[in-house]
């Protein structure tokens, strides 16, 4: 987060705290201002009502002009100029005509009232200087009309102690001014600083706000997608029951069954209690929604699983007129994996395959062990389904917008589960759309 200061902002927030110290010293000459005329009384007697008068005239004055000042917002500084002027003139002139023995003493006040200004005076240091030189002046002319005393006498009683005060206290205002202006700054990059914390932090509270409705929104959704599947999936388990069932009365009449049927009931049993399994994974809400999904694993045969399913797409091939063309390797290679998970992979990619080539097509179907891995491919030299297209299916679960010539819908949720199994089972599945047709390959490590 920056934060910048415009030059106006700076110079209003210093005449803000010169005005602040402008009042304490005004108001502090007004009170104390007079009470010197104790000093007039004790040590000039003769004189003391006289000037006492003209203190508290100076007084009136000086108020007048700090209502007219304060009120029309004036520059402070030609407040304090004008102020200051006033007391030096009484005080230059009672230094002057007061007796030699009491000199010393209406110097050292005058002094202190010059001292006590730069003290507390907020202004840039030649304000300071300008008021010494006046001051100087003001005595020198004084001193030419009213004095009875040479130049020596005078600067022996107070007048050398006057003259080092006023020059020495020229440079308090210099660095009094330094460290308030430095302070002002500090105090407006704070004050910045928090308002925009502030406005950030109600950002924040607004996109959290947003982020609660959501979140209730998912929530609510999330509860209608869990009751969907718990529905759907009873449902789908109470079909599959009854085509177990259905399949193990026929099998029990075997007897009267060809080869090929026995074959296909088989089939069935075994294609029905993969839909079984993959059911309870289903209704498992809390399994489905864990971080990582837990496989059964086992070791088994991954090319007898994969040509078992060529063997169950191969009806499904022909209905396109696709040639499926079986290079597996003609060996046992052993892998540790969940047998219906794998199997779904195998599946899907297949079944996509034949989905989506064109009739009069070959596919080849391909098992290999390279460098300690089980690998499966699928090759397909028709028209290709596109990179993007491929892309798009295997990684965000959505449709397609472009249908097949066939007009079979796209869906790519085969492909996506596909994918997504492969890498749970600490597996690899790579794809390639290009002129050259379509590829798929899987690759799991075998068991030593």
């Amino acid at each position: 987060m920056f934060v910048q200061l415009t030059k106006e902002e700076l110079n209003k927030e210093i005449s803000k705290k010169a005005w602040y110290q402008t009042n304490n010293i005004i108001w502090m000459v007004l009170f104390v201002y007079p009470l010197l005329s104790i000093v007039d009384f004790i040590f000039a007697n003769p004189i003391w009502l006289q000037f006492f008068i003209v203190r508290i005239i100076t007084d009136l004055v000086i108020l007048a002009l700090y209502s007219v000042f304060n009120r029309r917002n004036y520059n402070f500084r030609q407040l304090l100029h004008i102020s200051l002027f006033l007391i030096s003139a009484t005080s230059a002139l009672l230094c002057n005509i007061v007796e030699l023995p009491v000199l010393n003493i209406y110097y050292l006040m005058y002094g202190a009232i010059f001292l006590f200004f730069n003290l507390m005076v907020f202004w840039e240091p030649i304000n300071s200087v300008l008021q010494a030189v006046l001051a100087l002046v003001l005595l020198g002319i004084f001193f030419l009309l009213f004095s009875q005393y040479n130049l020596d006498l005078v600067l022996a009683n107070g007048g050398t102690v006057f003259v080092i005060i006023a020059l020495v206290s020229c440079f308090v205002p210099g660095a009094r001014y330094k460290i308030i202006d430095r302070d002002v700054r500090a105090q407006l990059l704070i004050n910045k600083s928090n308002e925009q914390l502030k406005g950030q932090n109600r950002d924040i509270a607004e996109k959290n706000n947003i982020i609660d409705a959501q979140y209730e929104e998912l929530r609510k959704l999330d509860n209608q997608k869990n009751n969907f599947i718990n529905i759907a999936g009873h449902d789908l388990k109470n079909l599959t029951g009854s085509i177990i069932m259905s399949n193990n009365m026929i099998k029990e009449e075997s007897y009267r069954l060809s080869s090929d049927q026995v074959e296909f009931t088989n089939y069935i049993s075994e294609s029905a209690t993969k839909m079984q399994y993959l059911l309870n994974k289903l209704m498992d809400v809390k399994e489905i929604e864990s971080p990582e999904i837990r496989f059964k694993l086992e070791v088994f045969d991954a090319n007898a699983e994969v040509q078992h399913i060529i063997k169950g797409l191969h009806e499904t091939a022909q209905m396109k007129n696709i040639h499926l063309v079986d290079s597996t390797a003609k060996y046992p290679i052993n892998v540790n994996l969940d047998r219906v998970f794998a199997g779904q992979v195998f599946q899907n990619l297949l079944s996509n395959a034949i989905k989506f080539s064109q009739t009069n097509n070959n596919i080849r179907v391909a098992t290999s062990l390279e460098r300690n891995k089980f690998v499966f491919e699928i090759i397909d030299e028709g028209i290709p389904i596109g990179q993007g297209e491929l892309s798009v299916m295997f990684n965000k679960l959505n449709a397609l917008s472009e249908a097949s010539e066939h007009n079979e819908s796209r869906v790519g949720l085969g492909l996506s589960i596909a994918r997504l199994m492969t890498q749970e089972m600490g597996g690899d599945l790579t794809y390639r759309s290009d002129d050259h047709g379509n590829y798929f390959k899987v690759e799991f490590y075998v068991v030593n």
